[in-house]
């Protein structure tokens, strides 16, 4: 006869699985379908002047945070449903316009606009087979307490180098403390969103594990706390920035606080490409 408790636990087991292995089919979807993360093929920052841009139509400026493009109306670019554009046209952030298969996406870092070319046949995206992982395992989830307005090191705000050197400060911050193989451990968040859009903690660490196991630091997104501050934290779920599948993007990296000397064997690993 088997043992209820024992069939009750591989039930949880496989539905935890289950969950983690929907989770991956997503993010495949999300890295490597045609204009996903792995298909940035460039990011071109503007100024005042205005300049022709490697293999885009038309003449481009910044206009405060703003991106205008002149000469379009006969260049071939349209918007997403196929109508035409004026020939200046301003476009501010998140505005997409298509170039045959390609897309042109703008984006701005503290008012600066940048013109992101996201092209199917990017090589990094054409080269990616998929994402190594370590596999699933119920024990990587932990619970923990957050803790607002102040990081893992005490200080009011954080200071963070993106990859490209760029220095930005966040003050919607917090403090995440937990346990991890029996050390006790302190991590600083900030706000983000998830997968669905909704309001989370975020997180960027590095472990021991970094550089030699798995990319060099990774991405977490977490519930909001409860009313008495408890979070679950599942890393299983953690997962490689944009930067690790392009070069184009301006990911920001871990704080020195969220260097853990712990070894994180959970969650994704690394690019795997032909």
């Amino acid at each position: 006869m088997t043992d209820a408790t024992t069939t009750d636990a591989g039930m949880r087991t496989d539905a935890f699985t289950a969950a983690w292995q929907a989770w991956r089919a997503r993010r495949w979807r999300d890295v490597a379908g045609p204009h996903g993360i792995a298909a940035l093929a460039a990011t071109h920052w503007l100024g005042a002047a205005e300049v022709e841009l490697d293999g885009i139509p038309g003449r481009w400026r910044a206009e405060g945070a703003a991106a205008v493009g002149t000469g379009l109306a006969a260049s071939g670019l349209t918007r997403l449903d196929g109508s035409s554009l004026d020939d200046e046209q301003l476009l501010v952030a998140g505005e997409v316009l298509r170039d045959g298969e390609a897309l042109l996406r703008v984006f701005t870092r503290e008012g600066v606009p940048a013109l992101r070319v996201v092209d199917p046949a990017a090589e990094r995206r054409t080269r990616l087979t998929g994402i190594s992982a370590f596999e699933p395992d119920p024990s990587w989830v932990v619970r923990g307490r957050w803790s607002a307005g102040g990081t893992a090191s005490g200080a009011d705000a954080l200071e963070i180098e993106q990859v490209d050197g760029h220095r930005t400060r966040r003050s919607d911050v917090g403090s995440l403390a937990f346990e991890l193989a029996g050390h006790e451990l302190r991590l600083t968040t900030t706000g983000g969103v998830d997968a669905d859009g909704r309001a989370a903690l975020a997180v960027v660490f590095a472990d021991a594990s970094s550089g030699d196991e798995s990319y060099r630091f990774r991405f977490l997104r977490l519930p909001l706390p409860d009313a008495s501050g408890a979070v679950t934290i599942d890393w299983n779920r953690a997962f490689l920035p944009p930067c690790a599948f392009s070069d184009h993007y301006v990911c920001p990296m871990p704080s020195p606080e969220n260097r853990l000397p712990v070894a994180v064997r959970a969650g994704e690993r690394m690019p795997v490409t032909a």
